[in-house]
């Protein structure tokens, strides 16, 4: 898998303080994938599940439709999925000049939590201060 790969998921905090033996371990697992400009990565209430990571190009995310954020390169989608198996909350799009990702399946996946503990702990810090996150910046309203 290309350095490129490497990097991208070194640097995702679902995967920080993984020793270079168990990235390689993911990267062996996952595999490249491009997208044309304006193709669908994932729909919205899909089975299809993994995570992907961007490497080149940016995707619009859509909930409902309505547009949400932008993804750019070394943004990810689908950890949730990787994990529970669940149809996916969002429909991902494209940008105008195609994109490039590292994706990996939760079939690839689920052989790595079984083998490597390690993987499962920085997984779950990763997702926890992600929950600790979104909860800190949302406000309550009177």
């Amino acid at each position: 898998m290309s350095l490129e790969a490497r990097r991208a998921l070194a640097d995702i905090d679902l995967f920080a303080g993984l020793s270079p033996s168990e990235l390689s371990d993911l990267l062996e697992r996952g595999t490249t994938l491009t997208t044309p400009p304006g193709g669908t990565l994932t729909e919205q209430g899909s089975t299809q599940t993994g995570l992907q990571v961007l490497l080149d190009g940016t995707a619009t995310v859509y909930v409902n439709g309505t547009e949400r954020a932008t993804l750019n390169p070394g943004d990810y989608f689908g950890e949730i999925s990787l994990i529970d198996g669940s149809p996916r909350s969002a429909t991902i799009i494209a940008g105008s000049e195609g994109l490039r990702t590292f994706a990996l399946s939760a079939l690839a996946f689920a052989p790595v939590i079984d083998t490597n503990p390690s993987v499962a702990k920085s997984l779950l810090k990763g997702l926890c201060a992600r929950i600790r996150s979104l909860d800190s910046s949302t406000s309550v309203r009177d």
